[in-house]
């Protein structure tokens, strides 16, 4: 069985605003800069086959490159708890296209669409229980923007969960179409 997700690997100019701004929150897990991505669909688990079948797909998905920024942070919560803290991106738009247009390729092949609403984001840190308040971390890193930086390529992930978290594993890369 394989693991997979859909995602944009964060430049290094942007992991770069990122990784200063990963304390200040007692008890988070907070991602290593090989742990960044931006999540465009999360497929699960797949047998070999459809796994292949899935890397198939993705490589007839066109789409232009997309221009991106940091735009803020956030959380989300989980039963009225914080349990992770993120980075927004900026402007919504193009990358909502892509994640709809990556949806559509894989309820071709049968896959169940993505029920959840899109929310681009970095995911900075998870939080368990233990994990200490979030409002300062809020507080401090909301003024965070960056000018936009252009992703040229989209990655098909393998994820291995370990006692250190997860582990992603780029399998498959498909570009995106220079638009200039």
């Amino acid at each position: 069985m394989h693991r997979l997700f859909v995602g944009l690997r964060p430049p290094a100019a942007m992991r770069d605003l990122l990784m200063p701004l990963m304390a200040g929150i007692d008890h988070a897990r907070w991602q290593s800069p090989e742990q960044l991505h931006i999540t465009l669909r999360f497929i699960g688990e797949a047998e070999r086959p459809l796994a292949e079948d899935i890397a198939l797909a993705l490589g007839n998905v066109r789409f232009p490159a997309l221009d991106l920024a940091l735009a803020g942070v956030g959380q989300f919560d989980s039963k009225g708890r914080p349990n992770a803290v993120w980075a927004g991106l900026a402007p919504h738009d193009a990358i909502t296209q892509l994640h709809r247009k990556i949806d559509r390729a894989l309820v071709r092949l049968g896959l169940e669409p993505e029920r959840r609403a899109y929310l681009p984001h970095i995911t900075l840190a998870r939080l368990n229980r233990s994990a200490g308040p979030v409002d300062r971390f809020l507080a401090e890193a909301s003024p965070l923007t960056s000018p936009p930086i252009r992703f040229t390529h989209f990655l098909l992930y393998e994820s291995t969960l370990g006692s250190e978290g997860a582990s992603y594993e780029a399998v498959a890369r498909y570009p995106l179409e220079d638009s200039d």
